[in-house]
């Protein structure tokens, strides 16, 4: 049933088959791997809504799920259309129904930058020197195609985001293409490419998606110092986080710059700005998390720091799981679903990761702050409820590491008990200081443990924000 929607020259593939790099279709300009298709569609991911809901995620994240002839859909033939290879819009409310029923939120993927060239509209340009849809796009003899093409790709058309109609029709209009799709259920959207769709752009787009959808979210594809972008969309995929961890992880940035080098960020934008952006490890565009980091102990300190860094954690599906995959169309694989099993490493450190995240408000939506350390990557997360404090010493090095920082924080009193998340071992401040043994490629996360009911914990009694402070005491 389902190979009547794959007609030639794409093919439908069995589940457990990996995509492979093919040669390129004269006829239609795509490369073979771009039209291999496995028949998921979202009454298949509603199904699973169990399991991304027991892994405690938040946000689910699809990409291009609009009519399009590829497989990744980045290549829109109708922006409003759903692809009836995913289902329709009967499935697209169930989906939405179940994703709001299990308190989840539901983002697209919004590909504004550049069209199909199958579409309806990009071919009336082509056809009709009288069609107003001529001022959409860069057409013209200096280009080979008679178009300009995007990334070098055939069958991707540059859209020419200055036309007035052009955007009525996306995002300035009341049945814009952001307000339509927002209208039918979904949350927010991910812009693709959204440093070439420029400040300006982005400012209208988000300000429409909010106005369509108030508490809307939308956040950009960014590969750039993220400040200043995070001012007109509501965050982005914050690449450049990613890239540090990988720097610490990989050895090749000392901790204490990356700890210095977030809160430069933080400096040049806002604590806001940065707890809306998503931390991004992985995803459809590069090497997956467990090709670029094989070894395990590396890989759990690179998650670490993604789930203790200020932003929101991204997983690309599959991840959770170790699924391994180099550069496209290896990294595009299907779900291994056999991998799901309650001795999965990376599956367990990513549920107690989550849990952690979960349970300490600090992680969450603390401010951050660098901590001076010689070698270690040494912060603190914390709100303006003491108890909240998190103090995070990571060694990126193949070496132990012995180190006493500084953790200058008025509100936390001598003797105050802290945790490690992981191993469980407590310490004790000592005249504003924590001292401890970091081993190598290992992330620390000390927590403030309730001890109101000892003297530790009563003498917090007049500072806001402690389990044992007295009611009436202000931050």
């Amino acid at each position: 049933a389902k190979k009547a929607l794959f007609p030639e020259p794409c093919t439908l593939h069995e589940w457990s088959e990996d995509p492979k790099r093919g040669d390129q279709n004269k006829e239609t300009g795509y490369w073979a791997h771009e039209l291999q298709f496995w028949g998921g569609d979202l009454p298949s991911l509603t199904g699973k809504l169990g399991y991304l809901k027991d892994l405690g995620i938040d946000v689910v994240y699809l990409q291009p799920i609009c009519k399009a002839f590829s497989n990744h859909k980045y290549d829109a033939t109708d922006y409003n259309e759903l692809e009836p290879q995913y289902g329709t819009w009967d499935d697209f409310k169930i989906l939405v129904d179940d994703v709001h029923g299990k308190e989840m939120k539901l983002v697209l993927d919004g590909v504004f930058n550049h069209i199909g060239r199958r579409n309806e509209f990009v071919q009336e340009a082509l056809k009709d020197d009288k069609s107003k849809k001529k001022g959409w796009f860069y057409l013209g003899e200096q280009y080979p195609m008679g178009f300009k093409t995007w990334g070098c790709a055939d069958n991707l058309v540059e859209l020419r985001l200055e036309n007035k109609g052009l955007q009525d029709y996306i995002w300035g209009g009341p049945k814009s293409v952001v307000a339509n799709w927002l209208k039918k259920g979904a949350d927010g959207w991910r812009l693709d490419v959204a440093q070439e769709i420029g400040f300006d752009h982005l400012k209208g787009i988000t300000d429409s998606a909010h106005r369509s959808k108030p508490g809307s979210l939308v956040v950009g594809e960014v590969w750039a110092y993220p400040s200043r972008w995070t001012e007109c969309m509501d965050g982005v995929l914050n690449l450049h986080m990613g890239v540090l961890i990988f720097g610490v992880a990989e050895g090749k940035f000392p901790g204490p710059s990356a700890a210095q080098s977030v809160a430069g960020l933080i400096a040049d934008s806002s604590t806001e700005e940065v707890l809306r952006s998503w931390i991004v490890v992985s995803n459809h565009d590069m090497p997956r998390f467990a090709h670029r980091l094989p070894d395990m102990a590396t890989r759990k300190f690179a998650q670490v720091l993604q789930f203790t860094l200020p932003g929101s954690p991204l997983i690309y599906y599959g991840d959770e799981l170790g699924m391994e995959g180099g550069d496209d169309p290896e990294n595009r694989a299907t779900f291994h679903w056999e991998k799901v099993t309650e001795d999965n490493e990376m599956l367990v450190h990513t549920k107690t990761l989550v849990a952690i995240r979960r349970r300490l408000r600090g992680l969450r939506i603390g401010d951050f702050r660098a901590l001076a350390s010689q070698r270690l990557m040494a912060f603190a997360r914390f709100t303006e409820r003491v108890q909240d404090t998190v103090v995070v010493f990571a060694n990126g090095s193949d070496e132990s590491v012995q180190e006493m920082v500084t953790v200058p924080d008025p509100r936390i009193l001598g003797y105050t008990l802290f945790k490690d998340e992981f191993s469980g071992e407590e310490l004790r401040i000592m005249g504003a200081t924590l001292s401890c043994e970091v081993k190598p490629k290992t992330v620390r996360v000390f927590a403030m443990v309730d001890e109101s009911d000892n003297p530790s914990g009563a003498q917090y009694k007049r500072v806001f924000g402690h389990w044992a402070t007295f009611a009436g005491v202000l931050p």
